[in-house]
């Protein structure tokens, strides 16, 4: 009984995942700047964005939420379904994020329009969780989804984002004029492709020299 269930959950879980990738290639063919690979993440570079957040975290945005690759680690994680925003452009996608996650709070929108839409009531959220190409935005693009992401950022919260470059997707020209620094946490080889993690947090002001 046990071994029956166990496999008709790994065959649920394999047809979930073959609908999610055949989702994505619709989309990467239908939009390839907007959507930067032609699979969801792998569960390996979920966990390594998510590593740093706890319950205690408080509420989420997640920018760029696709299928909900990383929202399910970000429940792992034991944050609360009610504390996620999730922000995700394709309308497709929206909907397939309304339908898994009903508790969330689920955006069809562009982000870089977010500090043009109030979203929250101060700045409540200790994370972001970042799905979205940087690679293929532009520094205008870039700028805005920072500022507005950091706009909602309480002191001390953190932007993390991942890349498949081994450098950061965010120059060091735009980070230093957002005055905004930038650590990597790790890098997933079990990925397709490899990818690394970034933690975007705001710059630490130097002690000034007696």
């Amino acid at each position: 009984m046990a071994n029956s269930y166990r496999r008709d959950s790994h065959q649920l879980a394999q047809g979930a995942l073959l609908r999610d990738t055949a989702s994505f290639l619709r989309a990467w063919l239908a939009d390839p700047r907007r959507v930067s690979a032609i699979t969801p993440s792998g569960m390996a570079l979920a966990r390594l964005v998510t590593a740093e957040i706890t319950p205690a975290t408080g509420p989420v945005l997640e920018l760029g939420a696709g299928t909900g690759v990383f929202t399910r680690a970000l429940l792992a994680r034991g944050v609360q379904e009610r504390d996620l925003t999730l922000l995700e452009f394709g309308v497709d996608f929206a909907r397939l994020l309304g339908e898994r996650f009903p508790r969330a709070r689920v955006l069809s929108m562009d982000a870089a329009r977010l500090a043009r839409k109030p979203l929250y009531e101060g700045a409540p959220v200790g994370a972001v969780v970042s799905g979205l190409p940087l690679l293929s935005m532009s520094p205008k693009q870039i700028m805005a989804i920072l500022t507005g992401a950091f706009g909602y950022l309480r002191p001390g919260g953190s932007f993390y984002q991942f890349t498949y470059m081994p450098r950061c997707p965010i120059s060091p020209r735009l980070l230093k004029r957002l005055g905004l620094e930038a650590h990597r946490i790790g890098g997933t080889l079990r990925n397709i492709p490899p990818a690394a993690v970034y933690r975007i947090s705001r710059s630490t002001p130097n002690p000034r020299s007696p």
